[in-house]
């Protein structure tokens, strides 16, 4: 059985890209223990980040919404 990748989605994020995830990967709002989040606008300092997740990744630009020292001390890009 292949591995299935979690994907928690934050804000809205657009189908169209959305659909760029391969088959394996389980993307969505309702995820839990993801191995990544996709974050657009949503302050994540005040958020508990599972010690699941792997990767951040920013559908938009700069990363003041996102705890990056901490991250950082976590070892997640």
């Amino acid at each position: 059985m292949a591995n299935t990748f979690k994907v928690l989605t934050l804000n809205s994020i657009s189908q169209h890209g959305l659909k760029r995830f391969p088959a394996g990967y389980t993307v969505g709002s309702q995820v839990t223990d993801p191995d990544a989040i996709l974050v657009r606008s949503q302050d994540m300092h005040a958020m508990e980040i599972p010690r699941s997740v792997k990767a951040i990744g920013r559908a938009g630009a700069g990363t003041n919404n996102i705890p990056v020292a901490e991250m950082n001390k976590r070892g997640v890009p």
